[in-house]
């Protein structure tokens, strides 16, 4: 007796699915490693929190007692690190250009004597800018460390005229800021980075999953099959299938949750329930979305092309490496169409601000709007499998 036969037809088209997953290895890679993996990278890649040791040149011309202090300042900054020593600013703009380094300092002849006798004594430092965050960090770097050196040769020539070195100090600098970033005191890059590019790259993985486990139906032509088991209702035949994935990936995201802000310990606000409840609602959503996908484009071949183009685009309209209320007018409100967008706000407003549901219900409102505008294209799927026409497609 076969197992639709046996069982209700929803948990029919659940255990076909089910022995499917376990019986190809692929499954076992795209559901489970793959998406542990990401967890570890995000988790580690940045390392302390902070860039350190970005290799940087030095070009001294000068060679006196001051280029040398200055030199060895730079040295002793975490953010760099001296490599090479160059004799001129050609061969260091080549070394940037290979990527051998990422900046130079450069001093030029006679420093010391213009800086004594007032005239404009200049230092130029130059920064590889293509990579925004490397060139960022050495530009930060560069201005806090060289601020002390602009200052002294008019320190030096009021102490030599008798006036004490802190009376000319707070002359010179009347008002001194004090840095205090909210949220992330630490300025650690985890904190604003990892938790949100795991889901980014998660959302593509939900989305590439659910095409593929849909469309492999049509692909080896047992889409007949699947109907016939699910006794043709095409609600029964989605949920039985993508039910197993849905769990699973809702696990890995909880245990994401507890890694990120449980081991890595990121500041975090909000309730761990409301967390847990905007995940789950996230991750059925991008389902949603890569069924409707599918539900348009109902051929493998071309809806892993398009799904990966999607994922792309909600990694880029999420707001996670721009603020989405700066974007261009169109190209914001596009960004409302990616559930990844909304999951990303939600953890926002709850990590920076500890938001409760009067604050996130609009949110989730609108994520769950996505599994109701794919259920409402299920009939056009069904009579595109009926159709038989979208296996002929290679």
């Amino acid at each position: 007796m076969s197992s639709s036969q046996t069982y209700h037809p929803f948990h029919a088209v659940l255990l076909r699915e089910w022995h499917r997953m376990t019986s190809r290895r692929l499954y076992f890679g795209v559901c489970i490693v793959l998406p542990l993996f990401i967890l570890f990278f995000m988790a580690t890649i940045f390392g302390n929190g902070q860039m350190e040791n970005i290799p940087i040149g030095i070009i001294d011309q000068d060679n006196t007692a001051s280029s040398r202090a200055i030199v060895r300042n730079i040295s002793a900054v975490p953010t760099f690190k001296v490599t090479q020593h160059f004799v001129n600013e050609a061969a260091a703009r080549k070394a940037v250009q290979k990527k051998e380094i990422y900046g130079y300092l450069s001093i030029p002849p006679q420093f010391e004597q213009d800086a004594i006798t007032g005239k404009n004594a200049t230092l130029s430092y130059y920064y590889h800018y293509a990579l925004m965050s490397v060139g960022g960090e050495l530009m930060a770097a560069f201005e806090t460390s060289l601020a002390p050196v602009s200052l002294s040769p008019i320190v030096m020539q009021a102490v030599a005229l008798g006036v004490d070195q802190e009376q000319i100090t707070t002359f010179l600098l009347p008002v001194q800021a004090n840095n205090h970033p909210i949220y992330n005191p630490s300025l650690d890059y985890s904190v604003y980075l990892s938790q949100p590019f795991f889901f980014v790259l998660f959302q593509v993985l939900i989305l590439l999953t659910t095409v593929y486990a849909t469309g492999i139906e049509i692909k080896f032509r047992t889409a007949d099959e699947w109907l016939a088991v699910a006794k043709g209702n095409m609600v029964t035949a989605v949920l039985g299938k993508l039910l197993p994935y849905t769990i699973i990936y809702i696990l890995i995201g909880w245990f994401a949750n507890y890694v990120m802000f449980g081991i890595l310990h990121i500041p975090f606000q909000g309730s761990w329930l409301l967390m847990n409840s905007m995940t789950v609602l996230f991750i059925i959503a991008t389902q949603a979305l890569g069924l409707f996908l599918f539900s348009l484009f109902p051929a493998i071949s071309l809806i892993i092309s398009i799904v990966s183009m999607v994922g792309s685009l909600g990694a880029t309209l999420s707001g996670v490496t721009f603020p989405v209320p700066n974007m261009f007018p169109l190209v914001r409100d596009a960004s409302y169409l990616f559930p990844v967008r909304h999951f990303m706000e939600a953890m926002q407003m709850m990590l920076y601000g500890g938001s409760g549901f009067i604050h996130l219900w609009t949110t989730a409102v609108i994520l769950c709007i996505f599994p109701l505008l794919a259920f409402l294209l299920l009939p056009y799927l069904k009579r595109a499998i009926e159709s038989h026409k979208y296996e002929k497609i290679k």
